[in-house]
């Protein structure tokens, strides 16, 4: 936490050093001439003013006012600069190919300076001028968010959802509230993995077994039902995102923090290889950069397990699907910058995001006939509560259908968790264009298991009905004349995970879309 905010106060003195050096003194007036805005320049973004007054910082639209002062830009001249900071996958990888490719999209010429390991910048020019400046910093999740907040970055490049702490600095900086509106944008997808060496006999492992033996709680692998011999721990470095999105979303619910005795690794590529060339190793990674490791399935205690594929993170049917997010400030962009955010969502990105590494978010389709093993697991767990008929009513729902891998999960009532709220934009486009017309789409609400099944099944039956709402509020100009757009529930009917832990009912938790 001092790290946190040692980086919140370093982020907010540059903010304050780059403010004093660049913003000026303007009077903005408004065209009939009854109105007069004294105050700092703090931003233009091509289109609005936003200003620091008696009254506090205010935005302005520019063609609704001229301007006066030596602070006024030159409206002729005028580059908008994004300047984004974050985790260096993102940074480094990802970013750069979908700014290439949205400069490509769009008609505009690219150029990349790189200042040294950690910043590079990338100018955009049409045929007549310089447009953009894309600024990249390669840094952490954490230290994404503090620059966010105390506006040194206009976009955080993150693998997890803000920190209590982090909420806090945005409220005590005024910088908006981090938790409310869309300020998060899933670009991709890629999943936390425990990997092994191809020689290591274990081959999944749940994930209380994987706190054991990431935090060194488990010393030896006979501990986590392997052999008996040490446990060696490889990990991502302190502070990563990706360490961090594990102690919040693993560690941390079983009361583990990390212990001495592991070795970090800057490079994710250096932690496979080390892994793989020792049966004694296990290593906390992305599925993106596993190398010549082995990635352990997830199991529970009832026999379920997953795997880290591309279905199943596209489905979030993977317990430890990893959103790669931009979060955006309670503020406006340029609007070249809002262009590009648009860009990142739409099916045009999702080739640049494959060839990346990353798994993209292109809805797909998978058939009744290919769901034996889920089918089978459903009837495995059937008992009093979910009886046969129960069964049969389901199959008979959704046999003709196919499953989009597009899926709603929930943290809880009818909250939905990011991803799925990025899956509704996505889907709302969809049926936006045209794309499901003249189609059956049926949105399947199931349950946890916890508790009895009658308040269940009414708690799934809402949660479908829920998405349709979302849905419809999203696609305004879809037409729903063509598109048969209805709900179904079957409450703890088709279990995707153990319901013996949190982690196991959060992935039962959920609605799906089947279509015909």
């Amino acid at each position: 936490m001092h790290i946190l905010w040692r980086s919140f106060w370093a982020a907010v003195l540059l903010c304050a050093s780059a403010a004093s050096a660049f913003a000026d003194d303007v009077r903005l007036t408004s065209r009939d001439g009854t109105l007069q805005i004294d105050g700092t320049l703090l931003t233009y973004d091509g289109e609005f003013y936003r200003v620091e007054t008696i009254y506090g910082p205010l935005t302005l639209d520019g063609e609704g006012v001229t301007c006066d002062g030596p602070g006024c830009p030159d409206l002729n001249a005028f580059v908008a600069d994004i300047r984004m900071s974050g985790t260096d996958r993102m940074a480094e990888v990802l970013v750069p190919a979908l700014i290439q490719a949205f400069a490509a999209r769009n008609g505009y010429s690219i150029t990349r300076e790189v200042t040294d390991d950690r910043h590079s910048t990338f100018a955009l020019s049409d045929t007549e001028r310089l447009r953009a400046r894309f600024s990249l910093t390669s840094s952490t999740t954490a230290e994404a968010y503090a620059d966010l907040i105390a506006e040194v970055a206009d976009i955080a490049l993150v693998l997890r959802e803000p920190r209590e702490t982090e909420v806090a600095m945005a409220r005590a900086a005024a910088s908006g509230d981090l938790l409310k509106g869309r300020r998060a944008r899933v670009v991709a997808l890629d999943g936390v993995v425990a990997i092994t060496a191809p020689g290591q006999p274990l081959r999944s492992i749940s994930l209380e077994q994987m706190a054991a033996a990431m935090s060194g709680d488990a010393a030896r692998w006979s501990d986590i039902g392997g052999a008996d011999i040490p446990i060696i721990r490889h990990l991502p470095a302190p502070h990563s995102g990706l360490l961090e999105t594990f102690e919040d979303r693993v560690l941390t619910p079983n009361k583990l923090s990390v212990q001495e005795g592991a070795t970090y690794h800057t490079s994710l590529k250096d932690l496979a290889d080390r892994v793989a060339g020792d049966t004694f190793a296990i290593g906390l990674t992305t599925l993106s950069e596993t190398g010549n490791a082995i990635p352990l399935r997830v199991a529970g205690n009832c026999g379920f397990e997953t795997n880290a594929t591309l279905a199943a993170l596209r489905t979030e049917d993977y317990p430890l699907t990893l959103p790669l997010m931009l979060y955006t400030p309670a503020r406006r962009l340029p609007l070249i910058g809002r262009e590009f955010l648009n860009f990142t969502q739409d099916p045009a990105a999702d080739l640049v995001i494959r060839r990346a590494g990353f798994v993209d978010q292109a809805i797909t389709t998978t058939r009744f006939d290919d769901q034996g093993d889920r089918l089978a697991h459903a009837i495995s767990q059937a008992g009093p509560e979910v009886s046969l008929e129960d069964l049969q009513n389901m199959v008979g729902a959704l046999r003709d259908r196919d499953r989009l891998s597009t899926t709603f999960r929930f943290t809880g009532g009818t909250r939905l968790d990011v991803q799925s709220q990025e899956n509704i934009i996505r889907l709302a486009r969809a049926l936006e264009t045209g794309s499901f017309n003249e189609r059956d789409l049926l949105l399947v609400g199931f349950s946890d298991g916890e508790g009895p099944a009658a308040p269940n099944l009414i708690l799934s039956r809402k949660r479908a009905r829920t998405v349709l709402r979302l849905l419809k509020e999203a696609a305004p100009d879809a037409d729903f004349k063509r598109i048969k757009l209805h709900t179904d529930a079957f409450g703890e009917a088709l279990p995707m995970a153990c319901d013996d832990t949190e982690w196991g009912r959060a992935i039962n938790r959920r609605v799906e879309v089947w279509l015909k």
